[in-house]
Formats: C-alpha cells, sequence, structure tokens
C-alpha cells in the first residue's frame, strides 16, 4: 500500500475509532456531547470534532507539509479553496452521517482523500459501526477489506438500483428534485438513501448500487468516492458530465457510460 494511501486508510480508521467509542456511550443512553445545529437539520457534535482531531493528527504526523480540507474547520469550501496554494490537499470527512450517527443508525462512517494537482488519488472510507474498510488509489484498484470490488455489470436502467440524496441544505431544490425522483422510481429498479454520500460511493464502487445522484454536495462527501468508484470501473460527473472537481456541486454517478447517460435521460436536464 503507497504511503499515501496507507495515511489515508489510518486516518479515516482513528475517525471511525472515535466514532464507536461514542456509539458505545450513546447506546446506554448518554446524551450526545457538543450537539449544534450548524443549520436547518445539519448537526455537528462533539464527536466530529473529536473524529476529526484524530484524523488529522495522523496526516499532520506523515506530511506535515500538506494542506488539509477538513469539514469542520469553520471556514467556508469556497474561502478555503481559494487559499489552497497547491500543496497536495488531504479532503476530510470525520463523521459523515452525523444524523444517522446520533439517532443510532448504523450507516454513518469517516471518509479521507487526497487530491494532487487537483485530482483526487488515494482515499478510504472506514464504516463507524461495521468496521467495514473500501480504499483504492490512483492506478491500483479498489478494495474492501483486502478484496476487490468492481462494479456492476447491469446495463438496463430498468434493473438499476439507483442511490440518492436529498437536498435537505437547499429546500428550494426540492420540487425540482422530488420531480426527479417520481421519474428515476419509475423508471428504475428502485431508491435507496442513506444519509451518508461516502458510503453511498462505496455501495456504488462494490455493485450495490448501479447508479447515483444528489444534489448538493461538498468535497469532503465525494473526494474518495471518486478514487473508489474509477478504480472500480465506475464513473462520477457532475451534472454536465463533466470530470468532478473538488468545488461542492451535483453529482452523478454510475458503473459505466451507458448507465450514467440513462441516469441523466431519466433526471431530465443534467
Amino acid at each position: 500500500m503507497n504511503p499515501l494511501l496507507r495515511t489515508a486508510l489510518d486516518a479515516a480508521e482513528a475517525a471511525a475509532r472515535v466514532q464507536r467509542r461514542d456509539a458505545a456511550q450513546l447506546a446506554t443512553g448518554a446524551v450526545a456531547k457538543g450537539v449544534v445545529e450548524k443549520a436547518r437539520a445539519d448537526y455537528v457534535s462533539q464527536t466530529d470534532l473529536d473524529a476529526q482531531d484524530a484524523a488529522l493528527a495522523v496526516i499532520r504526523e506523515r506530511h506535515p507539509n500538506h494542506d488539509i480540507l477538513a469539514e469542520e474547520d469553520g471556514e467556508s469550501v469556497e474561502a478555503r479553496l481559494r487559499r489552497w496554494d497547491g500543496r497536495p490537499l488531504w479532503i476530510v470527512d470525520p463523521l459523515d452521517g452525523t444524523t444517522n450517527f446520533l439517532h443510532g443508525h448504523p450507516f454513518h462512517c469517516a471518509s479521507v482523500a487526497v487530491a494532487v494537482e487537483g485530482r483526487p488519488v488515494a482515499g478510504a472510507v472506514v464504516s463507524g459501526s461495521s468496521g467495514e474498510r473500501w480504499w483504492a488509489s490512483d492506478g491500483e484498484g479498489a478494495f474492501k477489506g483486502g478484496r476487490r470490488i468492481r462494479v456492476s455489470d447491469r446495463r438496463r436502467f430498468q434493473d438499476a438500483l439507483v442511490g440518492t440524496g436529498f437536498p435537505f441544505k437547499k429546500l428550494d431544490l426540492m420540487p425540482a428534485y422530488l420531480g426527479q425522483l417520481d421519474r428515476v422510481l419509475r423508471g428504475s429498479a428502485g431508491v435507496r438513501r442513506a444519509g451518508s454520500a461516502a458510503l453511498d460511493f462505496c455501495f456504488l464502487a462494490q455493485g450495490s448500487l448501479d447508479a447515483f445522484w444528489e444534489e448538493v454536495l461538498m468535497p469532503w462527501d465525494f473526494a474518495a468516492g471518486i478514487v473508489l468508484v474509477r478504480e472500480a470501473g465506475g464513473v462520477l460527473t457532475g451534472p454536465d458530465g463533466r470530470e468532478l472537481g473538488l468545488a461542492p456541486g451535483a453529482v452523478r454517478g454510475a458503473n459505466g457510460n451507458e448507465m450514467l447517460a440513462a441516469l441523466r435521460a431519466a433526471l431530465g436536464s443534467g
């Protein structure tokens, strides 16, 4: 395992250990610590902050001269990316699925990726509840628990299981999104919403989902997923079909270009 990927996996595991520690306390009826509602239905807890500290400690020890973009930095993504000086950039989501975590729902994880010259080249996702681990690096394949994974080989959209996420942070998008959901439900084998985009990309990479779309995602949601899906043989793009950058925005993903075209057709314009 190359050094960048080793760091990504170890940092994600460090964050997931914090999740498991605090989940055990919540299971006894304890109240989650330090919960703040950043925006409507968008929470940060002390677990998020402790998990971020754990992940960043691993990265800083091994790569002290690299830059870091982490979800709980308290600075806007746009401002942070404007200040980025081109060094390798670590992109960290210490607890993806905070609302799930706070409710004892098992779909939450830690996601860590590194971008070189603006392109994610290694990433890892670790489930805080199950301990499952996914990782991938540029040109070296995608893996789950040491076993190589590939996207599904389904080609017909009517047979596809499609993942999604609700635009709860931008409710003005909901009417258009509900139209998309209606069309995808009618045209596919089903739609699933996990509440953790980072896990959705793992499910796409391992073939449990055949396609995915969401209207509002941040780079820490999809940076590791870009590498995982790409190395598993799938595609992730923006709504216009172009390669994803690091800016926030909408994401479209599928097991291949044929399925991606069918998904985009079902969604309508983009």
